[in-house]
């Protein structure tokens, strides 16, 4: 159990599976927000399961204790939320 994060990059045209655990959601929930720009800092990548796979990317970022979120407020791109 846990919460699913969807990260896209619009550069590159590309979306990753982000996870974070039950134990650490309270942490990052004043940090999540719908269409917010963060920063993520301190996590780990893994390679994501057949069986939990949402997206076609081969890897998933993994919250962990020391991850750190950081909402970018100047200089950030816009989302195309129709993408």
């Amino acid at each position: 159990m846990g919460i699913t994060v969807l990260f896209l990059d619009e550069k590159v045209n590309s979306v990753i599976h982000g996870f974070i655990p039950a134990g650490r959601a309270n942490h990052y929930m004043s940090s999540l927000k719908a269409g917010s720009i963060v920063k993520v800092d301190r996590f780990e990548v893994a390679r994501c399961s057949s069986m939990y796979k949402i997206i076609d990317h081969p890897f998933l970022i993994r919250f962990i204790s020391p991850t750190i979120l950081d909402e970018v407020i100047t200089g950030a791109l816009e989302i195309n939320l129709q993408s």
